[in-house]
């Protein structure tokens, strides 16, 4: 009875739910059996329930001090110890029942199987997603430091077993604050972070949900103690997958989402082994290091495994399915890259500073090197100079809009373009930068492209893109370039035709002689001088421009690192005090001293040539190829390209450069294949796949045919060279196959082993194997006519399904002796066998 008073006891701290009619007990050990065996079951079997619930929860599950009814009755403490003291605070009845739970679940309770995976994987899964975002590079550098530091804390704590740090309560507030704060983030914070950007409300919203997402995922993930919370919270980690594909288009993406899906199959392959585990009526058993770690291993290897199958079969439906690009955010920028040395007002010595950063600025994809010594990527020309910057004050700019196939012609309407050189194709992968010029190589003849960083690269989208061409022939984009750009352009590589450059007269237009001949008001006198004696020996522009050119090369040095004050006059501090510099300070000494002679000149900016990666087909322009060189006019020739900057020393190639090359080549391939991945792009793939599909089908065959002439010019030539016994070959060989093909020889080599046995034997009546073997012979002679034995069939019970009159009593005879000389010990008659054999065979014969 005190045994039912304790149990009664517990029972009635359980929920109200818990309490429901049960089956009648039926121990008959229960020493309370006069009493309401009904209630108290039901009791119990609630007991349970609330146990079982709290040992569902992936998270750790402590309880504060047991309730002072429990503590009455010591030895149902004794019995069911309890599990370790709860270290937050919770309601009291909360405390009560779950004490009353715990007390039916014993602390020595072995865990769930693959528990430290499944919160392995799920805090694995959660980090990933923080650290995508991360890699975006769109995010405040708070944030960036903070998220995936607060992520991997909470792991640290998880790993080692401790309780959750918020409860649901207190995290709802802490959300529900968080949501107060939100417009304050709007507003301030992130408009800040975003105040470069094309479009600063927007980016700053969502540079706001993305802080209030990551905030909500840490918080559930530091309060989280239950299944619902850990499916909750990959819900969140894959919206947070999501959002770092609005942010970017970078192939690091391509790696985090890999990963993520694999921690993702992993959390979700521990978490239903567990639920599988709850709910069974014995317990898991406990797993020793080793079994666990084996466990681990296997369902790591199926993760993977399941994670490189969705990998492969997604990007089959990828490719099979089209893509039309609406351009999103991915390529956008938050804060572009400053190129001040591509605006219409540059102070001498910007360009030395771009050239200190070594980002990727473009990559023009060409397919073969260029052999023109003179490449450059044009972006910007400059036309007056104060003494110490460049300005361009009028433009003149001219609008120019699309043909119907989507083409810009750019090219100077009254230039013949076919006597401009060889021309090439080439696409322009043009990262965010905060300058309006538009890069193109030579002399540019018609570009083609969404200018707008809207709505993809849609052949509608193009219609609505325009640009602009100065006077000086610089392309601007109207809609900037704070996103990513992508455009396809034709432009020829004019040689430089010596002697027709040399006839050219000295006979310029007002207008060419007011714009570029212009010099700054206070030039210094020695200057001037100077470039009269560098010319004094030459004739003509072109040998001036020539000799200059020289001069500068040979007589001055490179370098970026520049010692001392330049002054006032940065130029002459260059010319006469420092005789060294970089690409700026070559360029506008020229310009100026070729303006003092009274030749037109003009300062350009743009890019170098680059680095060419032989994997992609494509040069890779960094900031650090930024560059300054001179355009000069020769009436009826137009401009010339002269570059009197000393080449800079060519970095040898190591296995970092080639890693780097590899690198990019999966850039422009994820840029080409799969960003820019369109219904145009499937097309090309197709027809791609149709003609490679074909081309190895006719070699293939052309194969085959070659080496069945060449198989049967030899054979011939065997045969008359071996005589009858080249001729009697092919006969014996095709024997040899059909043979094979049917089985022939294994039946020969048993029907000879059959016979050598029967032979052999010393007495027919003492055999009992080669009766088996007769009986093998009996079922195989049958089988052939249909009469199958089947596998349950005793030899007696097959003898009686043969129905045959003719054939059932020598089977039935057959199967006696077979079964008292194979299971009985009895003599065997092997003479009688044979008989019986041969009379099955002619009774299936006349059937």
């Amino acid at each position: 009875m005190f045994a039912a008073a304790e149990m009664e006891t517990c029972a009635s701290f359980l929920p109200a739910k818990f309490a429901t009619p049960s089956r009648t007990a039926t121990s008959p050990s229960c020493p309370f059996a006069s009493t309401s065996r009904n209630f108290l079951a039901s009791r119990m079997r609630g007991a349970f329930h609330c146990a079982t619930f709290l040992r569902r929860s992936p998270f750790p599950i402590s309880l504060e001090k047991s309730p002072a009814p429990f503590l009455r009755f010591p030895p149902l403490a004794e019995r069911y110890p309890f599990v370790q003291p709860f270290s937050g605070r919770a309601p009291r009845m909360l405390r009560w029942k779950a004490a009353m739970a715990a007390s039916l679940v014993t602390s020595r309770t072995p865990p769930l199987p693959a528990e430290r995976f499944f919160r392995t994987s799920l805090s694995l899964l959660i980090l990933t997603s923080v650290l995508t975002l991360v890699s975006t590079g769109k995010l405040d550098v708070f944030t960036i430091v903070v998220a995936p530091l607060a992520a991997l804390y909470k792991g640290y704590r998880w790993w080692h077993d401790r309780p959750a740090e918020f409860t649901p309560r207190a995290a709802t507030w802490c959300v529900l604050g968080y949501l107060a704060f939100l417009p304050v983030d709007v507003l301030f914070l992130s408009r800040f972070f975003v105040g470069n950007s094309s479009n600063p409300p927007l980016y700053a919203a969502l540079l706001a949900a993305v802080h209030f997402l990551i905030y909500v995922m840490l918080v559930r993930f530091y309060s989280a103690v239950s299944d619902r919370d850990a499916t909750f919270l990959s819900m969140l980690s894959f919206a947070g997958i999501l959002a770092a594909a609005v942010l970017t288009v970078d192939t690091t993406f391509l790696v985090f989402f890999f990963v993520f899906l694999l921690f993702g199959v992993a959390a979700f392959v521990g978490m239903e082994l567990r639920r599988g585990a709850v709910g069974a009526v014995t317990p898991s058993p406990n797993l020793q290091p080793e079994r666990d770690r084996r466990l681990t291993r296997a369902l790591s290897f199926a993760a993977l495994t399941v994670a490189l199958g969705a990998m492969v079969f997604g990007s089959g439906l990828f490719f099979f399915f089209p893509r039309f690009n609406a351009g999103y955010l991915g390529n956008a920028s938050f804060s572009p890259s400053l190129m001040t040395g591509f605006s219409e007002n540059v102070e001498l010595g910007q360009i030395g500073e771009i050239k200190k950063n070594s980002a990727v600025v473009m990559r023009v994809q060409t397919g073969r090197p260029l052999g023109y010594d003179r490449l450059r990527w044009r972006g910007i020309a400059l036309t007056t100079f104060d003494g110490k910057r460049w300005t361009s004050p009028e433009r003149g700019a001219q609008t120019l809009s699309p043909s119907l196939d989507g083409w810009i012609y750019v090219a100077d309407p009254a230039q013949k373009t076919d006597a401009l050189g060889p021309g090439i194709l080439y696409t322009v992968y043009l990262e965010p930068i905060a300058t309006d010029a538009i890069f193109v190589p030579g002399k540019a003849i018609s570009l083609k492209g969404n200018f707008t960083g809207e709505g993809g690269n849609s052949f509608s989208a193009m219609r609505r893109t325009y640009i602009f061409r100065d006077s000086t022939g610089t392309l601007l984009n109207p809609f900037h370039n704070y996103s990513a750009l992508r455009y396809g352009g034709f432009s020829r590589f004019p040689p430089l035709n010596a002697a027709k450059l040399r006839a050219a007269l000295a006979d310029y237009s007002q207008e060419i002689a007011e714009t570029y001949l212009q010099l700054p008001p206070r030039l210094d006198p020695r200057i001037p001088e100077l470039a009269r004696e560098i010319a004094k020996n030459a004739k003509t522009p072109f040998d001036i421009a020539l000799v200059m050119e020289s001069y500068l090369r040979d007589r001055f040095a490179y370098t970026l690192n520049l010692t001392g004050k330049p002054g006032d006059d940065p130029l002459a501090h260059f010319l006469f005090e420092t005789r060294a510099g970089h690409c700026e300070y070559f360029a506008s000494a020229m310009t100026v001293m070729l303006r003092t002679l009274g030749i037109p000149a003009r300062e350009v900016n743009g890019f170098l040539p680059g680095e060419y990666n032989d994997l992609g087909g494509d040069y890779i322009v960094r900031a650090s190829d930024a560059h300054s060189w001179v355009e000069v006019y020769f009436p009826g020739n137009e401009w010339q390209v002269f570059d009197p900057t000393p080449a800079a020393p060519e970095n040898s190639g190591n296995f970092l450069t080639r890693l780097g090359q590899y690198a990019d080549w999966l850039q422009i391939t994820w840029s080409e294949w799969v960003i820019g991945y369109d219904f145009a792009h499937q097309l090309v793939l197709a027809q791609n796949l149709q003609r490679t599909s074909k081309s190895w089908s006719e070699t293939a065959r052309d194969w085959f045919r070659a080496k069945q002439q060449a198989s049967r010019k030899w054979m011939q030539s065997w045969q008359f060279q071996h005589g009858a016994i080249g001729f009697l070959l092919p006969v014996f060989l095709v024997a040899l196959l059909v043979a094979l093909r049917f089985n022939l020889f294994a039946e020969l080599i048993r029907r000879v082993r059959l016979f050598l046995q029967l032979r052999s034997a010393r007495s027919a009546q003492s055999n009992p194997q080669l009766a088996s073997r007769l009986y093998s012979e009996l079922l195989r002679i049958l089988a052939r006519r249909g009469l199958l034995r089947v596998e349950s069939q005793t030899p007696f019970e097959f003898a009686a399904a043969v129905n045959s009159p003719n054939l059932a009593s020598p089977v039935l005879e057959f199967t006696q002796i077979y079964a008292h000389a194979r299971f009985g010990g009895a003599p065997c008659d092997i003479t009688r066998l044979r008989q019986l054999l041969d009379q099955i065979r002619f009774a299936l014969r006349a059937r």
